[in-house]
Parts: structure tokens; C-alpha cells; sequence
């Protein structure tokens, strides 16, 4: 991928993936229903995490660049989740376009609070919108699978979703408290990536395409990486987010590496 998805592109997923979402809770037998990727939620929690997330994003957007997200008296007027569920979709609806509206209204080169200000990902609202996608995509994914009907992430929702998270959750100034080591991410789409830590923290990287000659020194060779990880951007994004297991992808090299990964907390 050369480039990363066009902000008219994010907002249209957004969009999309959101119209997903609310068709599985449609389908859904009842809102009481657990979610077996948050065990702790039944189906209208998330459905409300959802529409709440949505709406506290919409109102960071609109406030533009800020040393901190609005204050929670910010959203104190906005109507509760209903319990009744053709109400409750409408309000889901309802958050998704006021989300949709501020990115719109704000453009994506405008500046606004993250929580990601230490990473490779700026803080700016297209980076918000590109997020986004990932948590709606990631929750529709969650709301199909609790009415029994999982379907993977659409290609380019997956493919960018991938270095999203690299870029957006892993990368950090932070020292890996480690060997230094990298870890290659491979989609079977044809798009590669490479996540290095050392005592300079994490970053993340775009890798050639296979049968291209590296733009960069040997030590982005196949051989440099402690840990490789292969699947669909699909998978590897739902394994980033704890959604399968690792065994559900092909690991090669060290793979205690990767535990060692997922559990390194940076300091803030």
C-alpha cells in the first residue's frame, strides 16, 4: 500500500462498516446477549460504547487542538442510549453522523487532542477518522460473531487497519526493555510491514514488495527479524486486537518474542 486510504475514503468506511454493525445487532435474538470478545458486555453495552465513543470523538474534533479531550460535562446533553432497539440503532445512527459531520466539518489536516501524541501517528483529525474506521471495524466484527455470523474485514479497512496499529498503538519512544529485535507483519495480500524495538523504542515501517530491492540498508533484510507473523490483513489485524489466537496465524522465528510484545506496557 503506498499510500495510506483518502480521508473521503475513511469517512466513507466509517460509514459502512457502522451500517454493518447495526444489521448484526439487528439480527441479534436479544441485546442481552454476551459479546464473547468482551465477556464483561452484554450486546447493548457495546452497542452503547459504540455510540458514546463516537459521540466524545465528534465533540474532540470539533474543539480542534487541545492539550486534553473535552471535558465530560462537553457531552453532559446528549440523549442516553434507549433500551427499546429499534430507538437504540437510531441513536447509534445518529452518533455515527455527528462523528462523521465534525471530521467533515473540520477536514483532516486540522490539529485536535490524541491519546496517541508519542507515537508515529499524528495528531491531527484525519488520524482520528483513521482510527476510527479500525475501532468500528474491530466492533462490527465483535457484534457478528455474537449473533453467529463473523465475516472478516473488508480488504481496505484490513490493509490499512494494519500499519494503523502499528504505527498508531505500538510505535513509542519508550526503550523496549529487551534484546533489541524487530517483527515483520506479512498479509497475503501482498503488503509487508516491520515493527523494530530497541533502546530507542518502537517504530514502525513500510516493507518492499517481494522481488523489489530494499530502499534501505540490510538490516531491513528478511533475516533481521526476531519474530514473523503471516495471515490476511484481516487476521492479523483481529490477532493485533486480541480477537483470534496467535495459532490462527503462521509464526516463524522466535515466537516468545511476541508474548513478550503484547506484554510491554511503555511508560507514558
Amino acid at each position: 500500500m503506498e499510500k495510506t486510504l483518502e480521508f473521503p475514503v475513511l469517512l466513507r468506511l466509517i460509514d459502512e462498516r457502522s451500517t454493518a454493525f447495526r444489521a448484526a445487532v439487528a439480527s441479534a435474538p436479544s441485546l442481552d446477549v454476551q459479546v464473547p470478545a468482551c465477556p464483561e458486555w452484554t450486546l447493548f453495552d457495546l452497542v452503547q460504547h459504540l455510540g458514546k465513543g463516537r459521540r466524545r470523538w465528534a465533540a474532540t474534533v470539533a474543539a480542534g487542538p487541545a492539550a486534553a479531550p473535552p471535558a465530560e460535562t462537553a457531552s453532559e446533553g446528549a440523549p442516553a442510549a434507549p433500551r427499546e432497539r429499534e430507538a437504540l440503532l437510531a441513536w447509534l445512527a445518529a452518533s455515527t453522523q455527528e462523528l462523521l459531520d465534525a471530521l467533515r466539518e473540520a477536514g483532516p489536516d486540522r490539529g485536535c487532542w490524541t491519546w496517541w501524541g508519542t507515537s508515529q501517528s499524528p495528531q491531527t483529525c484525519g488520524a482520528v477518522a483513521r482510527h476510527q474506521l479500525q475501532e468500528v471495524a474491530v466492533h462490527t466484527y465483535d457484534a457478528q460473531v455474537t449473533v453467529g455470523v463473523p465475516q472478516p474485514l473488508p480488504d481496505e479497512v484490513a490493509l490499512d487497519g494494519v500499519e494503523e496499529f502499528l504505527s498508531t498503538c505500538c510505535a513509542t519512544p519508550s526503550a523496549w526493555p529487551h534484546k533489541p529485535t524487530a517483527f515483520d507483519f506479512h498479509a497475503t495480500e501482498g503488503h509487508s510491514w516491520r515493527l523494530t524495538v530497541d533502546g530507542d523504542g518502537a517504530r514502525s515501517t513500510r516493507l518492499p514488495a517481494p522481488g523489489t530491492t530494499p530502499a534501505t540498508a540490510a538490516d531491513e533484510g528478511p533475516d533481521a527479524a526476531g519474530a514473523t507473523v503471516r495471515g490476511t490483513a484481516s487476521e492479523l489485524v483481529l490477532f493485533m486486537y486480541d480477537r483470534i489466537p496467535a495459532d490462527s496465524l503462521q509464526i516463524d522465528g522466535d515466537a516468545g518474542l511476541i508474548d513478550l510484545l503484547r506484554a510491554w506496557e511503555p511508560e507514558e
